[in-house]
């Protein structure tokens, strides 16, 4: 079949610009396959990374069709039929249809579907990605763990650091000091390896400020686009329970956020914002200057009948406050 990539090129510091190319095809012919006979065949200056081929060494990711993908995973069937421009594994239609090519996001072009990763692997660093043994005396033989203390490794390590999360990731675009999924991910995994000495350091440091856990907007974009399936948002998500775990609401605002969100809506079904202000801006009353920038918005909600004078719970509380209580004591967070 015929099958018209449009694909968006860019030189360094220069605006994109689309170029299309048209191709016959196979529906089972991978993304990756079509780049390569568009490079061979019809336009050798076109530029993108690739390696293993076998969905191992992550080089190829890109965004196909608006989403974040490996090229060697993705092929021409199944992208037709997301678009709905083809049943998938029906090839009998003579009609034209489309795919669009594009590079990462997030990160600056270097040339067509280069990007340029330095950001990438700067915030996988800042979270230390190795094992800490620095408390330990050094052994004779390795450090050896049970089936069990491994398997709490498997879904983390199989990240290949392809980028796609960090591609999509809607915390990392409006914020340039967010490490990223990628990282959190891989942050987690050294919290959760028996063999780690630095693990209070290490969520100390993932609680500062909007770099580490507290940046996440929790969209789902990484865990949507991942293709090995960890789950990046999942492990930030453990992160924060460790966290929340050995904090106290008083020690930050995002803390407080969280623990009073959960605490309000154990008690009355939903949120009080007038309480919800109060504990977490104003920190139970101890934050003045928090306390004082409530004020302009409290007084617009009060003009435009907007602030909740009253707290009525709501109808379904006992059966909320059995559910919050019963997840708190299944994984132990103490807050989330």
């Amino acid at each position: 079949m015929e099958v018209r990539f449009k694909i968006i090129r860019q030189q360094q510091n220069s605006s994109p610009v689309v170029q299309t190319y048209l191709l016959e095809v196979d529906s089972g012919n991978t993304i990756l396959d079509c780049l390569n006979q568009i490079k061979w065949e019809q336009d050798g200056t076109l530029a993108f990374r690739k390696n293993c081929r076998n969905t191992i060494c992550g080089s190829c990711a890109m965004r196909i069709n608006g989403r974040s993908a490996l090229a060697c995973k993705e092929n021409v069937a199944s992208e037709l039929a997301k678009l709905g421009q083809i049943p998938a594994g029906e090839n009998h239609d003579h009609s034209i249809r489309e795919i669009t090519i594009a590079p990462l996001g997030n990160m600056p072009v270097i040339k067509d579907l280069v990007v340029e990763m330095r950001s990438f692997w700067n915030h996988l660093d800042a979270v230390t990605p190795y094992v800490s043994t620095a408390a330990r005396q050094v052994p004779e033989r390795e450090f050896l763990q049970t089936p069990l203390e491994r398997s709490r490794l498997d879904q983390t390590g199989n990240c290949i650091l392809c980028g796609a999360c960090y591609s999509e990731c809607n915390a990392r675009e409006v914020n340039p000091d967010f490490v990223g999924p990628h990282a959190l991910a891989k942050a987690y995994r050294m919290v959760a390896d028996s063999r780690d000495t630095d693990t209070e350091n290490r969520l100390e440091s993932y609680n500062q400020g909007t770099e580490g856990v507290w940046g996440c907007t929790r969209c789902l974009y990484c865990d949507s686009v991942c293709p090995m399936e960890v789950a990046p948002l999942e492990q930030i998500t453990k992160i924060k329970q460790e966290i929340l775990q050995r904090k106290k609401a008083e020690d930050s605002r995002s803390i407080r956020h969280r623990k009073v969100l959960v605490d309000l809506v154990k008690a009355g079904g939903w949120i009080d914002e007038r309480q919800f202000g109060i504990q977490v801006v104003g920190n139970y009353f101890q934050d003045l200057k928090g306390l004082l920038s409530l004020a302009p918005l409290g007084l617009r909600m009060l003009i435009r009948g907007k602030f909740p004078l009253a707290f009525e719970p709501s109808q379904g509380t006992q059966q909320v406050r059995s559910l919050i209580e019963s997840v708190q004591q299944e994984i132990g967070s103490g807050g989330e």
